[in-house]
């Protein structure tokens, strides 16, 4: 039993009203729900969220009847591994207990169904409390991503011993992509998401970005634009 779950709260500071807002023809929460929803391999889906207009569409698609959100669970501080933890809970309740739970940022909707799949090929090899959809980051810490130190100078963020002077030089750091599949004991004991086995799954960059600014929106809109061959 595969339970695949999303979160959506009502508020968002940096895009007002993201996650029901249109993306490219219907609500940005639909090209993360409709991937779960069809998948064959995720026999529940839920969403999680506070926003009642966007529960009952929810609903309204397929989605199970777990109620709203608690309310300390919408707050700006909420951590998501609460969230999982009701969200898993509250599902099985109604279709008994999971073997696995897959949880699809509704902020991060370039991922296609290869993703999930993959991601859950990844998972069912039984190595890891987590999968975790990531991508290689563009920044990083050992070689262009700096910080003022206590002198008030600029420093790179991870020095190593003579520097690194070329970024294929540096070690391979991730940035995640929204999209975790994890083991339903690691939710119910852990509390934070790398207390045990995490692996990524990796993905191409032009599948990875997440909303979270109004930039952020119009390049993902560019690119979900050229995808369906609309005028971008």
């Amino acid at each position: 039993m595969i339970i695949g779950e999303i979160g959506a709260r009502k508020g968002s500071k940096g895009v007002p009203n993201k996650n029901f807002r249109d993306m490219c023809g219907k609500p940005l929460i639909d090209w993360s729900l409709d991937q779960l929803l069809d998948s064959a391999r995720i026999d529940a889906v839920v969403v999680s969220t506070d926003d009642p207009a966007i529960y009952e569409h929810a609903i309204a698609k397929g989605a199970l009847d777990i109620g709203l959100r608690p309310a300390e669970l919408a707050t700006d501080d909420a951590p998501k591994w609460g969230v999982w933890e009701h969200a898993l809970a509250a599902a099985e309740a109604i279709v008994g207990p999971a073997t696995g739970f897959i949880d699809l940022d509704c902020t991060s909707p370039l991922r296609l169904a290869e993703d999930i799949d993959g991601a859950l090929d990844l998972f069912e090899q039984g190595k890891a409390d987590m999968v975790m959809g990531c991508a290689e980051a563009e920044t990083n810490p050992y070689f262009n991503m700096l910080e003022l130190g206590e002198t008030g100078s600029l420093g790179v963020v991870k020095p190593l011993p003579g520097g690194v002077w070329a970024r294929q030089n540096a070690p391979k750091v991730y940035i995640h992509t929204g999209m975790y599949v994890l083991k339903p004991d690691y939710i119910r004991t852990a509390k934070t998401l790398f207390d045990g086995h995490v692996i990524p799954y990796e993905m191409p960059d032009d599948r990875a970005m997440d909303i979270d600014r109004p930039l952020d929106w119009q390049i993902v809109e560019f690119l979900m634009k050229q995808r369906l061959g609309l005028d971008a």
